[in-house]
């Protein structure tokens, strides 16, 4: 099947570089027929995604900084000038201090687990409520997770936190935006080497140990998150919102 997403406006936020699981994501919807408007956050990343975008099918760039409400309301104006509705909406934006993923838990600072839960959950429903006035033909609404927020995975601390509380905000939002038309769900990817990942102490291992676990005995293809965003964001994931869609290999049926 070609050309899934022809005809159709996709907002993705969360691209940081050419090894961005949103990366992957833009590049397969622009495969598939869609427009894209990209967001950045800084000049410097201004410029990468500006290099990034040249091979897609882009109808802005724009900045977003979601942590601040004039930044997402600068987004809602600059996405209704372009005067088409929206229809997929892809979240992958996640942040902790490096301290709090380097120490144990317990030793979460207050102000590092606030950071950590603005920027990785709450973004989602500020998001959510930035981009539902502009998807007035329905759609999607997707985020990136990961299989620490409901198992206890070593070094992966205060951001396994905000992921249970960004799947449990996504559950909420399906229910009150359902009636819309808009679909929410979230995607759960094994871990890939990204430039944030290798944040996390010891990665490097936890890919070495999926890579012999997994029932694929693989690590996660960022192609194949980007193709389950793809099934989501498109007509074939009609029926499916408030999910979480594992693409780890199958990492998430394993015990010890």
């Amino acid at each position: 099947m070609s050309k899934l997403m022809e005809g159709k406006l996709a907002l993705v936020l969360g691209i940081a570089n050419r090894w961005s699981l949103a990366y992957a994501v833009a590049q397969e919807f622009s495969k598939h027929g869609a427009t894209l408007a990209l967001t950045y956050l800084g000049e410097r990343q201004k410029k990468a995604i500006e290099e990034l975008s040249r091979d897609l099918d882009t109808a802005a760039i724009l900045p977003c900084d979601v942590t601040r409400d004039e930044d997402l309301a600068a987004l809602t104006a600059s996405l209704r000038a372009l005067n088409r509705p929206l229809h997929a909406v892809v979240h992958s934006l996640a942040f902790a201090n490096k301290e709090d993923l380097a120490q144990p838990f317990l030793q979460t600072s207050r102000a590092g687990f606030l950071l950590a839960h603005d920027v990785s959950a709450y973004s989602l429903v500020a998001v959510a409520r930035a981009t539902a006035p502009l998807m007035t033909e329905g759609g999607s609404l997707s985020t990136l997770t990961y299989l620490g927020s409901t198992r206890v995975v070593p070094n992966y601390n205060v951001m396994g936190v905000a992921k249970a509380a960004l799947e449990s905000a996504m559950r909420y939002l399906a229910s009150e935006m359902g009636p819309r038309g808009i679909r929410v769900n979230a995607i759960s990817a094994g871990p890939v080497m990204t430039v944030s990942a290798r944040a996390i102490k010891d990665f490097s291992s936890i890919l070495d140990g999926i890579a012999q676990r997994a029932p694929l005995r693989r690590n996660t293809e960022p192609s194949e998150v980007a193709g389950a965003a793809l099934f989501l964001a498109s007509d074939l994931g009609r029926g499916v919102t408030g999910n979480v869609l594992f693409v780890d290999a199958g990492m998430q049926i394993m015990g010890f």
